[in-house]
């Protein structure tokens, strides 16, 4: 029998995350075997944990980023064909800069990329002043979290975008590197870190405009 709530707090946790990796193994079935899938749960949980501020919903956290990684590793392999350029941006914290790239891209790509984001050095949390600014554009970051850099979803991005991470960023074979030399937006001032966002989004629509012809 548990004798304290933390061993209770573990064992809801373990069997949270099981539930999470039969969800997932269901999902990938025939892509990958059931005792992957729950490595790489146990592994994204773990990952997040060592990081984030606010530990009350990482189990749901790790489902999410561990389905992410998975459907990258499932393209790396090959087993997934996805229409759609793969693009990850890369800073330090995945807190500011790389944060606020994806969710422009997200947006203005409207489904005809894929974005992802991760950091060298994930912070607790996303950056208020980058999620107060996105917002001014009906942007909303309140689901966005800091994410680790792990080597399936370098392997799967055709276009890796580096922020300031430096050697922290591997740099692997066919891949299309580019390096944007923008400001780190950590304990800006607001004016300051709307120009950075507005850098960012010049820069987002250019490499749209790059991967599909359009810009709309």
């Amino acid at each position: 029998m548990p004798s304290s709530a933390e061993e209770l707090a573990l064992l809801d946790t373990d069997m949270v995350l099981g539930r999470a990796a039969e969800r997932l193994a269901d999902k990938y079935a025939g892509v990958f075997g059931p005792e992957t899938v729950d490595r790489v749960v146990h592994e994204s949980y773990v990952a997040l944990f060592r990081t984030a501020r606010i530990q009350r919903h990482l189990p749901a956290l790790a489902e999410h980023f561990a389905s992410d990684r998975l459907a990258a590793l499932a393209h790396a392999k090959g087993a997934i064909v996805s229409p759609t350029p793969q693009v990850l941006f890369l800073c330090v914290a995945n807190a500011g800069r790389s944060q606020m790239a994806a969710a422009l891209l997200q947006h203005h790509a409207a489904g005809r990329v894929t974005v992802r984001s991760a950091g060298s050095h994930p912070a607790g949390g996303i950056e208020d002043p980058a999620a107060q600014v996105l917002a001014e554009l009906g942007l909303d970051l309140t689901e966005a979290y800091p994410k680790p850099l792990t080597d399936d979803v370098v392997r799967a991005a055709d276009v890796v975008v580096t922020m300031g991470c430096g050697d922290a960023c591997p740099v692997l074979p066919g891949k299309r590197y580019y390096d944007w030399p923008i400001a780190d937006p950590a304990h800006q001032p607001l004016d300051v870190v709307r120009g950075i966002r507005d850098d960012i989004d010049s820069r987002v629509l250019a490499l749209l405009n790059e991967l599909t012809g359009d810009t709309a």
